[in-house]
């Protein structure tokens, strides 16, 4: 009998937001009521020029978030971002002017309290030592365990698909 109730009141939750959402003739804007963000980026790019775009990805996050309704301090989001593809010469001491936009971006959020982690197996592979990284780069010993460890505390996975913009705005309207 129970399981008909549950399955009852679905239907009717479900027959009430159809009829709700058809008798409007716009689109809405929905607060929806976030809470603190746990979160860990996955960022292993195929080419070190992707990290720009993907960062983009962090002020997705941040920005909304840390603005009206919401108005959430930089200490409600808990972000960390695992390095360890071709984009890692972007955070190498050697390669700050090649790569200074990129890492004055990653400073900045560093400073609102982002993570930035890369994977010292990768470090390795590039010839990298920790004390060739920028001071807000921490090493740690593989990207993957990094990533399982946040995940088993409950961080959101996500990860950046950058991809090349074949088409103007106005060439897809």
């Amino acid at each position: 009998m129970r399981f008909q109730t549950n399955i009852l009141t679905a239907v009717v939750l479900l027959l009430s937001s159809i009829g709700a959402n058809a008798e409007r003739e716009v689109s809405q804007v929905v607060e929806t009521p976030y809470s603190e963000q746990q979160v860990v980026y996955d960022f292993y790019f195929d080419n070190p020029g992707k990290m720009a775009s993907a960062l983009y990805w962090i002020r997705s996050l941040m920005n909304p978030l840390m603005d009206d309704p919401y108005n959430m301090a930089p200490e409600f989001l808990d972000i960390v971002v695992v390095i360890h593809g071709t984009e890692i010469v972007t955070v190498a001491r050697s390669n700050y002017e090649k790569y200074k936009d990129v890492v004055e971006r990653m400073r900045y959020y560093a400073s609102l309290g982002v993570s930035f982690k890369v994977c010292g197996l990768a470090a390795h592979d590039y010839g990298y030592a920790a004390t060739d990284f920028h001071e807000f780069i921490d090493v740690v010993p593989s990207a993957i365990t990094e990533q399982a460890h946040w995940q088993l505390q409950g961080y959101a996975l996500i990860t950046p698909t950058v991809m090349e913009k074949k088409f103007s705005i106005e060439e897809i309207r």
